[in-house]
């Protein structure tokens, strides 16, 4: 493995406005009440930051505007201390979230992708020796699928651990599945990429095995409250989510994903990293925001 065990995070950077309320709105429904904050979002920004906070080497590459939301999201993101030099522009607005959170913690999100739609896969040749020269390679799927495709396989020919979090969902092309690495799916992404109906463990597990069969080596798939099963070299181990009382779960994956990184940077190996990836996703579902949810790394016991 490369000593030098730098973490790359190619992906979306947003800003998220956010609503907490009783429960969340039917078609047509007006809810009077809610709390309103705004913050620095998106998977991409938010697995960087997580990974930033909890001891990793980051860089972080995104796309934004020629605007405000572009200008403090990348101020922000020097203030943590990841690398911010690769950064792009653009002549769309940048990226925007809208998010409802209930009572309980659920939240539904409607994205506006802006700048984040404008990555392409010339971008990421131009970027090509900085991913060479990563360790490990995190990508999601709110920047265009060809330009994660790219990014991809230049990372999979230099030897580069490529670890995709397919989320949102997406169809994807199969010729992506070789290149990574490992993947951290959510149950329903798992069950859309595989075609098959996942309701428990066996057809998790059926499930898991099919996606192998792609060209995928490792998953870790995350199941909420359940905690999260992880499936190496064809074993699966399933580790335990942690009790808490969830307060907003809208970066519990990405501080998952940024967290698991930084766990397998410092050698520990998937079942471990998983460990130490849920005590962090556990202390963000218990604050509101994004970003803001996100922990460091002396807040993990």
């Amino acid at each position: 493995m490369d000593t030098k065990k730098k973490i790359l995070v190619i992906g979306s950077s947003n800003t998220d406005m956010t609503i907490k309320s009783e429960w969340l709105p039917k078609p047509g429904e007006t809810i009077l009440g809610g709390i309103f904050c705004m913050g620095p979002g998106g998977k991409g920004a938010n697995q960087a930051v997580a990974a930033q906070r909890l001891g990793g080497d980051v860089t972080f590459i995104c796309k934004v505007g020629n605007d405000i939301f572009g200008d403090n999201a990348v101020k922000g993101y020097e203030k943590e201390g990841m690398d911010t030099s690769h950064i792009l522009r653009s002549d769309k607005a940048s990226g925007t979230a809208l998010i409802m959170v209930d009572a309980h913690g659920e939240n539904c999100i409607a994205v506006a992708p802006g700048a984040n739609g404008d990555i392409t896969p010339e971008d990421i040749d131009a970027l090509a020796d900085v991913i060479k020269e990563a360790s490990f390679l995190i990508l999601q799927l709110e920047i265009p699928v060809p330009a994660v495709l790219r990014a991809a396989k230049i990372a999979h020919e230099a030897g580069v651990c490529v670890i995709l979090n397919p989320a949102p969902a997406c169809p994807l092309p199969e010729e992506l599945f070789r290149y990574v690495s490992l993947m951290t799916p959510n149950q329903t992404e798992t069950s859309l990429m595989s075609g098959l109906e996942v309701t428990d463990r066996a057809s998790l597990l059926e499930a898991a095995d099919k996606l192998r069969g792609y060209g995928v080596r490792d998953f870790v798939i995350t199941l909420g409250s359940k905690g999260s099963l992880v499936y190496e070299g064809g074993v699966a181990t399933e580790v335990p989510a942690l009790k808490v009382k969830a307060v907003d779960a809208t970066a519990a994956g990405d501080t998952f994903c940024g967290a698991l990184c930084v766990a397998l940077s410092e050698g520990l190996g998937l079942v471990d990293a998983a460990r130490f990836a849920t005590k962090a996703s556990a202390l963000t579902v218990q604050k509101m925001g994004a970003q803001d949810s996100i922990p460091y790394r002396s807040d993990i016991k």
